[in-house]
């Protein structure tokens, strides 16, 4: 598919990876609506860029915001599933110095899980349920797994929903074929975002050292997989890893 062909929804795009999506899809004649709960960011993006606020984790709000977004760029036929939140600590914790177990708390557990997988799959049911009434061919969505879906120390709950969405991109690919859409997934490794910039700096700087290419990631080092899954036809079901060579 083109990018001048698209009219897509984008999660999480008010800031880092996400702006960075929106801006050049609309650089390549697409229209973009990008929802967000960081409204004071939304209000940066660039002229042109459909946005409104957007709470991926409310089943209420990802309905609304798919019928808005398909009515205010007149059809809609692409999804990038972007938002994301990381709430990181070991499952079971003994402080060294008082001997206190400690746990991850519930509500961490269940503020990632509801964004980054509960979230992810709201919103592709709603927007794949649109483009199967419109009778929409040629349909295209892009989930945003990550490195951590393999295991990664501290991140129980961030790994549990990234590698899910990972496996539901394959059955969402076996899934949506009768309605001619296609699902694809990017793997990030280290990327320089909001996010990953509020990591503790010690665990931060160990990843990085650990890149064989000898840097972070930036956020066009995804865009360019994220484009090829957009524009490559033949391509369905499967993950991209771009994480610089870095293992963890």
């Amino acid at each position: 598919m083109k990018l001048s062909e698209l009219k897509v929804i984008i999660t999480g795009g008010a800031q880092g990876m996400g702006a960075h999506f929106a801006k050049r899809l609309q650089e390549g004649g697409a229209q973009v609506a990008v929802g967000d709960v960081a409204e004071a960011k939304l209000a940066e993006l660039p002229a042109g860029i459909h946005r409104r606020r957007l709470d991926v984790s409310s089943e209420e709000d990802v309905r609304s915001f798919v019928a808005w977004a398909a009515q205010a760029m007149g059809g809609l036929n692409g999804l990038i599933n972007n938002a994301g939140i990381l709430r990181d600590a070991l499952l079971v914790k003994k402080d060294k110095a008082t001997g206190e177990v400690k746990t991850l708390s519930t509500a961490d557990w269940a503020a990632v899980i509801g964004v980054n997988l509960t979230g992810a799959t709201l919103m592709v049911r709603e927007v794949v349920a649109h483009m199967a009434r419109a009778e929409t061919r040629g349909g295209v969505v892009v989930n945003m797994s990550s490195i951590a879906r393999h295991g990664n120390r501290g991140q129980s709950n961030y790994v549990a929903a990234k590698a899910a969405l990972a496996a539901n991109t394959f059955t969402w690919a076996r899934e949506f074929a009768s309605f001619g859409i296609r699902v694809g997934a990017v793997a990030p490794g280290m990327i320089e975002t909001p996010m990953t910039q509020g990591m503790n700096q010690k665990a931060r700087d160990a990843l990085v050292a650990n890149i064989p290419v000898g840097r972070i990631g930036v956020p066009e080092d995804i865009w360019l997989a994220v484009k090829f899954i957009l524009e490559c036809d033949y391509f369905n079901g499967r993950t991209i890893d771009v994480d610089g060579g870095l293992s963890m």
